[in-house]
């Protein structure tokens, strides 16, 4: 076994090697008693004091920078925030340095949860809580973040030592145990409910990152008592493809809305895990599906871009399919079916919030009307249609001399004239116009007198 220190170094010698050695030492007696004792003593001595230096080196708490209390946006080489402040200084995040303030649970500290928790410490979330009960094997190894001499340690555990490593500013708790007992749950629920890095109140979000069902419904569970917003990730077994989800109790679908068959029929997971047989692993899809699903959190967290209520994503074509899922009203999660009546209780109560606003008059978006635009109702325009064509008193002229605009321009169709309506035709645009609430005619155009074109246009528009 391997152990490393807080630099990075890697020591061959182990507490089992060093103990071998004084233990067997015996066997490299020499004829004379009084310089093997000298020599085995020389030799006790000097493994000792490197299982002390071993120790203080496994055991150094100190960070490796100072702690940094505030972002900056300086372009130094010293400054690790500096990449992150860019977006700000781009105009992709209004305030990042918000991410500060954010505490963030992650459930299953394994191939994609690993990643994530790396992740979310390199951008400098406030707080990390890490939930999980397993070790670090041999068979990790294929994935990221874990290394061979952290093998027999606990998953939390390990990934506390190296993300404090990675970033010393970020706050993290570890919680080795499993949610899906009773007693953990219980525990589980208040370590959500009152875990944020501010105090007394919830945590900002929930990852979930496990391998199971069973732990995907006791995360649900949990959800929907307390109102959090969590996100669920997920691998296939032949490691090729995955998904990413977000679940808002009472807005989406709860994993229990529209449960997979493993669930809905009431089948225990383990009796589907056959002897020799394991699930693929692939660190290319468990990365993409791990840094979706932070990408997703930090667009809900920090308020930029669209978060996706799911996307999925298959290795073999490329393909990201994108949807979105509504509550079931017959869940049989009665915390999600609440959770639902106060979603449309509180839809209700702001649509009635609207209709109560006062509503004021838009003003124009532009005081200047360079093209001398005039907007007219419906009716207006519909009476005025109507009356130029029932009553032909529009048409076209022929004569070229009226077509000349300007040396070296053309109109595209002939204009019209309007000329003095007959006495008949009065009678029909009345009778057009009567149902339309427009004044008589007559009264509005008096053509008892000749009146010129201008004039009698300038009285059409006033009907």
């Amino acid at each position: 076994m391997l152990y490393r220190g807080s630099a990075g170094k890697n020591f061959p010698e182990s507490y089992a090697y060093v103990h071998a050695q004084i233990e067997y030492y015996p066997r490299w007696r020499s004829r004379d008693m009084a310089s093997e004792d000298s020599a085995r003593d020389e030799f006790v001595a000097r493994l000792q004091a490197r299982i002390a230096d071993l120790e203080k080196q496994l055991h150094r708490t100190g960070p490796i920078r100072e702690k940094i209390h505030k972002m900056s946006s300086e372009v130094v080489d010293s400054n690790p925030y500096s990449r992150l402040m860019a977006l700000q200084r781009m105009g992709i995040v209004k305030d990042f340095e918000r991410v500060r303030d954010v505490s963030v649970a992650v459930v299953g500290i394994g191939g994609v949860g690993s990643v994530v928790s790396e992740m979310l410490t390199r951008c400098g979330v406030g707080k990390l809580l890490l939930f999980d009960y397993d070790r670090v094997e041999m068979a990790n190894m294929n994935r990221l973040f874990f290394t061979p001499d952290q093998v027999g340690l606990s998953k939390v555990d390990a990934a506390v030592a190296t993300l404090k490593e990675i970033n010393p500013d970020v706050e993290i708790a570890a919680y080795n145990y499993d949610i899906t007992t009773i007693d953990s749950f219980q525990q589980f629920m208040t370590a959500v409910r009152c875990g944020h890095l501010r105090g007394d109140k919830p945590v900002d979000l929930v990852l979930s990152c496990v391998d199971n069902f069973e732990a995907r419904m006791a995360i649900n569970q949990a959800a929907c008592e307390l109102d959090q917003v969590w996100m669920e990730s997920g691998v296939s077994e032949d490691a090729v493809s995955g998904h990413v989800q977000l679940l808002q109790p009472g807005h989406t679908a709860c994993f229990a809305c529209a449960p997979p068959l493993v669930v809905a029929t009431g089948m225990d997971e383990k009796t589907l895990k056959k002897e020799g047989v394991c699930a693929a692993s692939l660190p290319t899809t468990m990365a993409v599906v791990a840094g979706l699903l932070v990408q997703n959190a930090l667009k809900y967290l920090l308020g930029f871009g669209k978060v996706t209520h799911y996307v999925g994503y298959s290795a073999l074509t490329d393909f990201f399919p994108t949807m979105s899922m509504k509550p079931n009203p017959q869940c049989q999660n009665s915390h999600c079916r609440l959770r639902q009546q106060q979603a449309r209780t509180e839809q209700i109560v702001s649509q009635h919030q609207r209709k109560q606003e006062p509503n004021e008059h838009q003003t124009a978006l532009h005081e200047d009307n360079q093209w001398g635009i005039i907007i007219t109702t419906l009716c207006d325009h519909y009476t005025n249609l109507m009356c130029r064509h029932k009553c032909g008193i529009e048409e076209s002229v022929s004569n070229e001399e009226s077509l000349e605009v300007g040396a070296g321009l053309h109109l595209a169709y002939s204009p019209t004239v309007i000329t003095s309506p007959s006495v008949d035709q009065v009678k029909s645009v009345q009778s057009i116009c009567g149902n339309l609430m427009v004044p008589s005619l007559q009264e509005s155009v008096d053509i008892s007198k000749e009146t010129d074109i201008q004039d009698l246009m300038a009285q059409l528009k006033n009907i």
